[in-house]
């Protein structure tokens, strides 16, 4: 239990200046990383939409239809990291800047890049597919250090809220969904890998390409109904922080 004097000397004035000072330097620099944050999301995924463009260009001009699916399911791709990368940004980045986060953002706009840069291969395709899954899991399995460091520093009760939605949906993406896509990708190389004919000659593959639409598409949904679950709870969350 705090002394009487104790007490005094944490409401006295100096006291409550140098707090005041430090949570005004720690949200200077709290901006300055989601700044950083969100530039380079924004940089790396406008990188990955240019490869992809320039090899949309002939898909869709010469209406090749077997390839438009595979031009939908890379702008979903490209979608789907912006926004699940955005909603991170705005609810967990803080100082310090997190490197290891950022460098497996890059690899896995690398993997992006390679994977568009020739829409008429299937069984690359689905081979990249099945790399940037495993990455994307990783960084799932990273990202949950910053989400219980969160929860350790929350003090309020939509807080708390927040980040117990964040910590479930981000254990639903590493045992379920991101697996999932993963394993569904390399089920289909090993499928036009074992049978080519059937696949590639037959335009088999096309099918396996429209359901990686309606999968994307439909995780694509989930992805923005969650943001508009969370976006009140994390306005209440920082009228708290700003309260303290």
């Amino acid at each position: 239990m705090l002394t009487p004097e104790e007490v005094a000397t944490m409401h006295s004035p100096q006291t409550r200046g140098e707090r005041h000072a430090r949570r005004s330097t720690r949200r200077q620099l709290d901006g300055l990383v989601v700044n950083i944050e969100l530039t380079l999301v924004s940089i790396i995924q406008g990188v990955a939409l240019s490869v992809l463009a320039e090899s949309a260009r002939a898909p869709l001009g010469d209406l090749r239809f077997d390839q438009w699916p595979y031009v939908a399911n890379g702008l979903l791709v490209i979608l789907l990291f912006w926004s699940r990368s955005m909603a991170h940004t705005l609810t967990l980045i803080r100082w310090p800047l997190e490197f290891a986060h950022n460098f497996l953002y890059i690899a896995c706009t690398m993997v992006e890049a390679i994977q568009f840069t020739d829409l008429t291969v299937p069984l690359e395709w689905y081979a990249f597919s099945t790399a940037f899954g495993i990455l994307a899991w990783a960084l799932f399995l990273a990202d949950l250090r910053l989400i219980r460091q969160r929860q350790a520093e929350a003090i309020g009760p939509a807080e708390e809220e927040l980040y117990q939605l964040i910590l479930r949906d981000q254990r639903m993406n590493i045992h379920w969904l991101v697996p999932g896509l993963t394993l569904y990708n390399l089920v289909v190389v090993i499928g036009i890998h074992f049978w080519p004919g059937i696949l590639i000659a037959g335009g088999g593959h096309i099918v396996f390409a429209v359901l990686q639409t309606i999968t994307l598409f439909g995780y694509l949904i989930y992805v923005v109904r969650f943001f508009a679950k969370i976006a009140p709870i994390v306005l209440r969350a920082n009228q708290e922080e700003a309260t303290v």
